[in-house]
């Protein structure tokens, strides 16, 4: 299966997921056509992002994504910092494939980070998927990469302050809080250490360690040398 049909497949199971009955509920009487962007939000993912400029500023990252076109290349997501209805959204995410990353300048894959790591360890869920479908879905994601800018990047603020920032994706073990995952697998009634286990043969957990600065490029394997898959 590829990532088109993947990510088809996963559309008509988690489409519920996405769009609940009290959008449709609150736009009542107006033309279908207007939500249609709404109800094109097809998989609900959840992760921590990490800001690129500052390994220490971590927040919770709830994404609501659509397809882009029709390659199964393309995604953008709706970033929140919950999932309840006064959720504040806190920026957007665009999810590329390691092909489309590879054809960019080398100055715009400065914005792109990896999720390799967030996949294979566990920090990555998509919840309510059933089990199958979930594994499609992280094996057709494992490549990828993310370009994210959280525009509200503090939601411990009453208001959207400061510039935008530009954020990054867990690499390594240890960057992420055990009382932050404790509380994220509390609230899903999932267990990452488990999850970790169970998707051990996509490959070794890379270790990456944080950019050394807002230039560096992500990599995906390994931390030196030729970032390649190790074989298994």
């Amino acid at each position: 299966m590829n990532r088109r049909e993947v990510l088809t497949s996963i559309g008509a199971t988690a489409a519920g997921l996405a769009v609940g009955t009290a959008v449709q509920a609150h736009d009542e009487g107006k033309k279908p056509d207007y939500l249609a962007p709404v109800q094109n939000l097809h998989a609900y993912l959840c992760a921590f992002h990490i800001g690129k400029a500052n390994p220490d500023f971590v927040v919770e990252a709830h994404h609501y994504c659509s397809p882009v076109g029709d390659s199964g290349e393309v995604h953008q997501c709706v970033i929140y910092d919950k999932n309840t209805k006064n959720a504040r959204i806190l920026g957007v995410e665009y999810i590329i494939s390691d092909r489309l990353y590879r054809q960019l300048p080398e100055e715009e894959k400065k914005y792109y980070h990896v999720h390799t790591y967030e996949i294979i360890s566990g920090m990555l869920i998509a919840p309510g998927l059933p089990r199958p479908t979930e594994k499609d879905l992280m094996e057709g994601l494992l490549t990828t990469w993310g370009k994210t800018w959280h525009t509200w990047p503090d939601p411990k603020t009453a208001l959207p302050i400061g510039p935008p920032m530009l954020m990054w994706s867990a690499t390594k073990d240890g960057q992420i809080s055990p009382q932050l995952l404790a509380q994220r697998d509390q609230e899903f009634k999932v267990n990452t250490d488990q999850i970790r286990k169970s998707r051990a043969y996509l490959g070794p957990c890379p270790q990456i360690d944080p950019p050394a600065n807002i230039d560096s490029l992500g990599r995906q394997w390994t931390n030196s040398g030729p970032d390649v898959r190790p074989k298994s």
